[in-house]
């Protein structure tokens, strides 16, 4: 069956490339810039650049004042409440350990909580207003990182892109840079085909250029290093993409001209929406994302003027400030903590920062777009990768020079994910607790002299109060959003109409609040297995599909279910007052089986679309971009390029072999003596097939990106006929 599909592939050369022209330039001459590797250890403040235009840097002191010292204010009275819910008797050690977990966990919330009054403040007033200015003079890239992903997609999003800029009238600003980091051999044959495909279609000035990378060293951080280093001389500034971004033309634009505007800029990030989203778990982010997010993202902004953070996406970055600034040093040992930075965004946007160089966001800036993972299990192992790059920043938030408000940037970014195993040590703290009041005999002959014993008590009538006081904080910036949104005719009608979109934000509240157990537990473990040592990889993030195997579910969340049954029996036996205590959680872990699934399902996501329920704007109205992306997507799809062998269409057309060949950087000739293995088993299996079916069945993966790095092994490969395949061929014994 594999012989006669092979052979079936073979049968079809694949005609679009037939009339392009080889070889040819698929990138522009390089023009160097050198990017030295930074330093953690050492900085002196002569270091950092004067502001060209000092008056334009206003540190916002009173936003500042009013986030943190209303955080610190709410924190101490939080932690007093706390104390006096637990000190109604003589306090035990577990109750001080309550009494400090509940502490670093109020913070947090605290903290979120007085940033979403200034930007629900600032929002309601429109006190924000970032600048429009649409001239331009110098030269901007826009930058595609890709990592084994599909070209239909990639390529349509760029051309999407590209044709918006063009409509701008300002095209001749812009080049387009596709970098690819790919290790697929079929993936990397399937970009160069839709990228001679794409220069064919728009034609040789198009500005559209590619490079692919023959070892992703330093994964997405080392992509952007290296184009820098090689071209960035050429362009004055970077729109640096993911490959799940979409900008307007309109709003790169005004990133630019923002940029040129201020001399002192180093970094400018826009607030990118979520769109395209359709699977529940997918449809609930899209949704509080819309609603929620400008509200935390404009208090961010505010607070943190030009000291701001950078996302890695959707921003403008000085090319020559990055390259003179940025380039990021190995942390000493080995991973999860020591290696290349995985996090590389935030310690970007902080030494450049360091260097004097302004980082700030444009909130209110709109044409900005990304995608989210489809299921819970899709964005688990994205937040495995990012939780492990945040806590590296743990060897980096000590670093010299950086500034206190970088230092925040970071902290926020830990806790993201420490605030999981706190949580978690909180719960089972307060079950100790419960099972010492139920079943521990009081201690009457202590060290101490005293006339009680020792017997941990509560108030509870302070304690309903407290958690009262918690809830309504943790929940206060989704009810700003809801209002702001609910304010705004336009918005409102967009989300369904004033009950439709309340009904939205309560469903988003109720299931946020179960999958949080799930969340809570799988970030514990990745924290824990961080501490322990454990590496994680770096794997291509699924774009659309949410359903997953009901076997592989059962196996990622059978211990979730069980921790929950677990819980909730113990809990039931120690008290029933203990068992409602923690319902939401135990709900949560027990049906996590369930609710992974449902988190994928397309079926219930478009069920909900269907009935106005966690819709946003962008759903009743697409932005152009995205509706022109979408439709180059279908277009490019039916080419087939995702869908074919790589070596088997780089041996049925000499044209697109010859375009591979001139793409292949110069390597340096190996010496004499000196063997490669995998190069020496391909070579063999090469010569030893009498037809190129027999060498697609023989050559590994990693033995097919060896033959398409090396011309000569792609001349044996073009050299075999395309004869039928032996009928039960065995690879040759080596």
């Amino acid at each position: 069956m594999q012989e006669a599909v092979v052979d079936e592939i073979v049968r079809k050369p694949e005609p679009e490339t037939a009339a392009w022209p080889a070889p040819f330039e698929a990138t522009p001459p390089e023009n160097r810039l050198e990017m030295p590797v930074q330093s953690f250890r050492r900085w002196k403040g002569s270091e950092r650049r004067a502001p060209a235009a000092p008056k334009a840097w206003r540190t916002p002191w009173l936003a500042r004042l009013f986030v943190f010292g209303g955080a610190w204010a709410l924190t101490a009275y939080g932690a007093w409440e706390m104390y006096n819910v637990v000190s109604v008797s003589r306090t035990t050690f577990l109750q001080y350990v309550l009494l400090l977990l509940f502490t670093i966990n109020f913070s947090w919330i605290a903290l979120a909580f007085t940033s979403a009054i200034l930007g629900f403040v600032t929002l309601l007033f429109g006190l924000l207003k970032s600048p429009r200015a649409e001239t331009l003079s110098q030269k901007t890239v826009v930058v595609m990182p890709i990592y084994n992903e599909s070209t239909a997609r990639t390529f349509a999003a760029l051309a999407a892109i590209r044709e918006s800029v063009e409509a701008t009238g300002l095209g001749e600003h812009f080049d387009y840079f596709i970098v690819s980091d790919t290790t697929n051999p079929d993936i990397w044959v399937a970009e160069e085909r839709a990228f001679l495909a794409l220069r064919q279609r728009l034609g040789p000035e198009a500005r559209i250029y590619y490079r692919h990378r023959p070892k992703n060293h330093h994964r997405k951080a080392g992509n952007i290093a290296d184009f820098v280093t090689r071209w960035g001389g050429h362009y004055a500034h970077m729109v640096v993409l993911d490959a799940d971004s979409l900008m307007t033309g309109t709003c790169i634009v005004r990133l630019a001209a923002a940029m040129e505007a201020d001399p002192d800029a180093g970094i400018i990030q826009s607030l990118p929406l979520i769109i395209n989203r359709n699977t529940f778990f997918a449809r609930l982010q899209q949704f509080a994302a819309r609603v929620y997010g400008p509200v935390i993202a404009t208090g961010l902004a505010v607070w943190s003027g030009r000291d701001g953070n950078y996302w890695g996406h959707n921003a403008i970055i000085r090319t020559k400030a990055f390259a003179d600034h940025c380039g990021l040093p190995d942390l000493k040992g080995k991973p999860p903590f020591g290696g290349h930075v995985l996090s590389h965004d935030f310690v970007e946007a902080a030494l450049i920062r360091r260097a004097g160089w302004s980082v700030y966001m444009l909130p209110d800036l709109t044409g900005s777009y990304e995608e989210s993972p489809p299921s819970l299990i899709d964005i688990a192992t994205r937040d495995r990768r990012w939780c492990q790059g945040n806590l590296q920043h743990s060897r980096i938030i000590g670093a010299k020079g950086l500034l206190l408000a970088t230092r925040q940037h970071f902290a926020t970014g830990m806790m993201a994910y420490l605030a999981s195993p706190f949580w978690l040590m909180q719960l089972v703290v307060g079950i100790l607790i419960v099972l010492q009041v139920n079943y521990a005999r009081p201690e009457y002959f202590t060290q101490e002299f005293t006339l009680f014993p020792v017997w941990p008590g509560f108030d509870p009538e302070r304690a309903l109060n407290l958690f009262a006081l918690t809830m309504a904080i943790l929940l206060a910036p989704k009810l700003f959003g809801l209002l702001l949104t609910l304010f705004d005719g336009k918005l409102r009608r967009a989300c369904g109409g004033g009950i439709r979109l309340t009904l939205s934000a309560l469903l988003e509240v109720l299931f946020s609040a179960i999958f949080a157990p799930i969340m809570m537990v799988i970030q514990s473990g990745s924290v824990f297995q961080i501490l322990l040592g454990r590496d994680t990889g770096w794997n291509p993030q699924r774009r659309d599909d949410g359903s997953i195997p009901f076997k592989d579910i059962v196996r990622r969340h059978r211990t979730h279910t069980m921790l929950g049954l677990v819980a909730g029996l113990s809990a039931f036996m120690i008290a029933t007052s203990l068992f409602a205590w923690m319902s939401p959680t135990i709900v949560g872990l027990v049906l996590a089986i369930p609710l992974s699934w449902a988190s994928g399902q397309l079926a219930l996501g478009l069920w909900l679309k269907r009935h106005n329920l966690l819709v946003t704007p962008e759903e009743g109205a697409p932005p152009p971009i995205a509706t022109r992306a979408n439709a180059l997507q279908a277009e490019f799809a039916k080419a087939g390029h995702d869908d074919a062998d790589g070596l088997l269409a780089l041996h049925a057309d000499q044209v697109l072999r010859s375009a591979h060949e001139s793409m292949l950087p110069q390597v340096q000739p190996r010496r004499r003596g000196e063997i490669e293995p995998e190069r020496a088993v391909a070579q063999a299996k090469l010569i030893d097939a009498e037809t190129v079916s027999d060498a697609m069945i023989w050559l590994k993966p990693k033995e097919r990106m060896v033959v398409l790095h090396d011309r000569a092994l792609l001349g044996l490969l073009a050299n075999l006929p395309e004869g039928p395949a032996h009928a039960g061929a065995e690879a040759p014994a080596r």
